[in-house]
């Protein structure tokens, strides 16, 4: 079959959006560690640049210093993202399977005041108060954990639609005339052939546990409890505080401390262990997505 030139020509068109696309992705990226790796003085006179005027790793010498408190935030916050994820995909897939069984009583129901979730919520205060004191979480790990992070409605709603679409009726049939129950149902049915979708949630809820800070703004007032997000952004209060201080003590003499590069240091020490892992799960990515999404 011969393929018109309007054909190429569309094609093309696709192939330069594409990269226009991948271009706004990447160069930020690329941006934040060149800044970062820029010294002070070529960031305040000439702003953000691909090409700096002096290069510095000062802010990294600053990152390097307090190098035993950092690696500490890392595991807290590697052991709060593989644990809060795993909880959340099996929590998430166990309430999906169930709400995918049609014959399910009071389905329609519970799927209500599942959606419902995504809408309303009764508000900080009353939450801070309900984990503060009746839970009790303040200053310990499941602060990181279990506020606002540990079930997702949208991850149980994308599951719940994926194996009901991608799960055959029949085959769940043919396992129940074998005897098999709901246990053997879930792990050896539907677990198995919703692997792209819970790659893909897990993707989703990985990167919220890494990213998140707010839990730990709220919840936490010991250091040694503090994920890398929140170390992070205490950091760079430090500096301000410093620099501040520096002021006020020497009459306008600061302390030379690199407060807009140490920024994007952080930012892309936060941002890099991601940029490692994003690329094998990428292939789970796109069709997790297109299953979740038909509706069921």
């Amino acid at each position: 079959m011969i393929k018109s030139k309007s054909f190429y020509l569309y094609q093309t068109v696709i192939h330069i959006i594409l990269i226009l696309i991948s271009l706004i992705v990447v160069v930020p990226i690329i941006l934040l560690f060149i800044s970062s790796i820029s010294s002070e003085k070529s960031l305040i006179v000439n702003g953000y640049s691909f090409f700096p005027s002096e290069f510095s790793l000062e802010a990294y010498r600053y990152i390097w210093i307090n190098k035993g408190t950092v690696l500490r935030a890392y595991g807290i916050t590697i052991f709060v993202t593989v644990t809060g994820t795993i909880s959340n995909v099996l929590l998430s897939s166990m309430m999906a399977y169930a709400l995918s069984e049609r014959k399910l009583i009071f389905r329609r129901i519970i799927n209500f005041f599942i959606f419902f979730t995504m809408i309303f919520n009764g508000g900080l205060v009353p939450a801070y108060i309900m984990w503060t004191t009746t839970f009790q979480i303040k200053n310990t790990i499941w602060a990181l954990l279990l506020p606002n992070l540990l079930v997702s409605p949208m991850n149980v709603i994308l599951i719940r639609t994926h194996m009901m679409n991608a799960v055959p009726e029949s085959l769940y049939e043919a396992a129940k005339i074998d005897g098999a129950g709901h246990r053997v149902l879930f792990t050896k049915i539907a677990i198995p052939l919703s692997k792209p979708i819970l790659v893909t949630m897990g993707l989703f809820s990985g990167l919220t546990y890494w990213n998140d800070w707010t839990n730990g703004l709220y919840y936490l007032t010991d250091p040694k409890y503090y994920s890398i997000q929140v170390l992070l952004n205490k950091m760079i209060q430090d500096i301000q505080a410093i620099q501040a201080n520096s002021v006020a003590a020497s009459a306008g003499t600061a302390m030379t401390v690199p407060q807009i590069s140490i920024r994007m240091a952080i930012a892309f020490v936060a941002l890099l262990p991601i940029l490692i892992i994003y690329p094998f799960l990428q292939k789970y990515f796109a069709e997790g997505i297109a299953l979740g999404a038909v509706k069921g």
